[in-house]
């Protein structure tokens, strides 16, 4: 029995805890192939060598969602084994391309902890941090995940809410070496809209939508070594009010990033996301449609690429990308209908008129 692993309950978490993740993953360009049998992405930086070499890249980096979906897998465990749901995310930054062949290895900190009223479950913080073959750190992430008690009647350690900024400021954001010819990236995807032809506040509904199939999100989370009950064991959730498995938040991010293609094609990385919630379940079966507010333009010191802070908003069996209402934000949170799975804040990189 010593040898059973249940993974932590909340009660088990300590602040200040630290966890080094089982165990190191090396990514390859097979992985890069199922990703794109997954979500149909089409990134341009991503697709061809070429779109790469045109951004003065030497090889094509692997998509950063299939990276943060890798570490974040790491990471289930020992955090989020026994989790009712993952709950949000702040201040991840992708800090350095990784390329086919890296290997990954991942470290957390709890940060925070927050008994639930109802004494069966709660929410834990943490601070993970994904580095390279090379011990250079490639990405860093806060989250935070509601966890099940094992005894309802354990004591828990004293409440810790993390500060948590709302936005990733652009100092902090990765400077990536790209060319100047980076803009001619446009060349390949046939469309010319670069940084300067985006206004703040405009709106954009991507027009393709996705049936998430039981198959993909099953083979998705064992691609990311997500071994989650809510994900990996029909069994169990069978029993929850759901009644199945939960899609993994991460794929319909993925989802959402891939069909949001058609309005950005010339955006080149994700710098960071600033937060965001999985708002409500998605199931095998459901439809995504998603729809993206530019929120801001930022200036990143650079005349080859600038910065868009973007709000995507991905739903569930609608007829269509205009049916998705954008509301305010209200103590950094929004209303949303119960047809709403995702609200996505995040920071783009993407090329520059040529000055």
């Amino acid at each position: 029995m010593g040898k059973s692993r249940s993974g932590n309950y909340f009660e088990d978490f300590r602040m200040g805890m630290r966890m080094r993740h089982a165990t190191p993953r090396t990514l390859t360009e097979g992985d890069r192939s199922l990703y794109i049998g997954l979500t149909g992405s089409r990134a341009a930086l991503y697709t061809a060598a070429t779109n790469a070499g045109l951004a003065g890249l030497e090889r094509r980096p692997l998509e950063d969602l299939l990276v943060f979906n890798t570490a974040f897998g790491k990471t289930v465990p020992d955090i989020s084994l026994n989790a009712v749901a993952n709950l949000g995310y702040s201040d991840v930054r992708f800090l350095a391309h990784v390329y086919a062949d890296d290997t990954l290895a991942v470290e957390s900190e709890v940060i925070g902890l927050k008994e639930n009223s109802n004494r069966k479950s709660g929410v834990v913080y943490v601070r993970s941090t994904a580095t390279n073959q090379s011990g250079l750190d490639v990405l860093t992430w806060i989250r935070w995940v509601m966890v099940h008690k094992r005894d309802p009647a354990a004591p828990c350690a004293a409440t810790v809410i993390p500060p948590l900024v709302p936005v990733v400021a652009p100092s902090r954001l990765a400077r990536h070496l790209y060319t100047a010819s980076v803009q001619d990236i446009c060349m390949t995807t046939g469309v010319t809209d670069l940084w300067d032809d985006y206004e703040v506040g405009e709106r954009i509904d991507h027009c393709a939508a996705m049936t998430v199939n039981d198959s993909d999100h099953s083979i998705a989370t064992r691609l990311y070594q997500n071994t989650a009950k809510a994900h990996f064991d029909g069994f169990v959730m069978a029993s929850t009010p759901g009644g199945q498995r939960l899609v993994y938040g991460g794929h319909i991010i993925s989802i959402c990033k891939a069909l949001s293609y058609d309005g950005l094609e010339n955006a080149l990385s994700i710098l960071a996301v600033n937060g965001g919630s999985h708002v409500n379940p998605t199931y095998a079966g459901d439809t995504i449609s998603c729809a993206t507010m530019v929120l801001d333009k930022l200036d990143l010191a650079s005349d080859k690429i600038g910065g868009l802070r973007l709000r995507t908003i991905g739903a569930k069996n609608i007829r269509g990308a205009a049916e998705i209402e954008f509301h305010s934000l209200e103590g950094g949170r929004a209303e949303h209908r119960s047809n709403v799975v995702l609200d996505l804040d995040y920071t783009i990189a993407i090329p520059r008129i040529a000055q």
